[in-house]
């Protein structure tokens, strides 16, 4: 049994108009997606800006309404209760933000921040709050004394690991990483990802890994989910999605990860214009009328691609 099942998620927002504000039509930010994520793995939901990954991760943790489908955790439907603030839901699911600084009081001390879901679950004495939040900061590799601190004494990277001491306070199973090293120096993302892979392994932890970076995710995601206007356009393990890409949007994204090897410079430029001709000229082939994505269909058990 999955740990989480999204079924047929709907995410519409009204446009409305007129003098009397009657609604006229919807903004599909996520319209009718299905996935599940099991206990230790990694999902990563790919795509650019705009094509409804965050709505979807926000949608999982109560923090969107939504329109219609169900969600299932641990085998309970929890939809109907999903943003209850004290249900064992919201204590089971985290989030780790792709602006972890503005997640934060700033007139707060680290201690605090990291200690706000303990006051809201569990009932601790100081001095056992206080244990707790050291251990935290232990884990993401900071000592003690960074608890009496505030926001704006860390750099972007001590931050964001502070967001994952955060995430872990109350020992959820799924944490939702929305793009959580997209705003980090190379070598940070690195040491981000790095302390996000081993307190997995600690933990057993499950991760729903939102980015719009494939080569971000290469080494993170055991399977991927890319995602454009709104739906799935292609799903499968790592392995298939980047050594057999069908569709035509993930052959843009993997063109555009950068190649380290500047002998390849050359080669891989030919490759991004070949695949930018191939979108222009074959727009019919992979989207239907007013450029909606097609129905995913199977090519094997590991890869589905949204093809007529």
């Amino acid at each position: 049994m999955a740990l989480l099942e999204v079924k047929n998620l709907k995410v519409y927002y009204p446009i409305k108009g007129g003098i009397m504000g009657r609604t006229v039509g919807y903004v599909k930010a996520v319209n009718d997606i299905s996935f599940e994520i099991n206990e230790g793995e990694t999902i990563g939901l790919i795509g650019e800006s705009g094509c409804g990954k965050t709505t979807t991760g926000k949608a999982i943790l109560g923090l969107v309404p939504i329109t219609s489908g169900s969600i299932i955790f641990n085998g309970e439907d929890i939809t109907k209760y999903i943003n209850k603030n004290r249900s064992s839901y919201r204590k089971s699911v985290q989030m780790i933000f792709q602006d972890v600084f503005s997640s934060m009081n700033p007139k707060e001390r680290i201690l605090d921040i990291i200690a706000e879901p303990l006051r809201n679950f569990e009932k601790l004495s100081k001095a056992e709050e206080r244990k707790r939040v050291d251990e935290l900061l232990a884990i993401v590799g900071m000592t003690p004394e960074n608890a009496l601190k505030y926001p704006h004494q860390f750099s972007g990277g001590q931050r964001q690991r502070i967001g994952v001491a955060r995430a872990l306070a109350l020992k959820p199973k799924l944490i939702v990483c929305d793009e959580p090293v997209s705003a980090l120096d190379l070598s940070v993302q690195a040491q981000v990802l790095n302390y996000l892979k081993d307190v997995q392994e600690e933990f057993g932890l499950s991760y729903l890994f939102i980015s719009h970076d494939l080569g971000v995710v290469q080494h993170m995601c055991q399977k991927l989910k890319i995602m454009h206007r709104a739906r799935f356009v292609e799903i499968g393990t790592s392995e298939e999605i980047y050594n057999n890409p069908l569709h035509i949007y993930t052959k843009r994204l993997l063109t555009a990860v950068p190649d380290m090897d500047p002998t390849n410079r050359a080669m891989n430029e030919q490759q991004r214009k070949e695949v930018e001709k191939e979108y222009e000229s074959s727009l019919g082939s992979y989207y239907g009328e007013d450029s909606s994505v097609y129905d995913l269909k199977k090519i094997n058990d590991d890869h589905y691609v949204a093809i007529p």
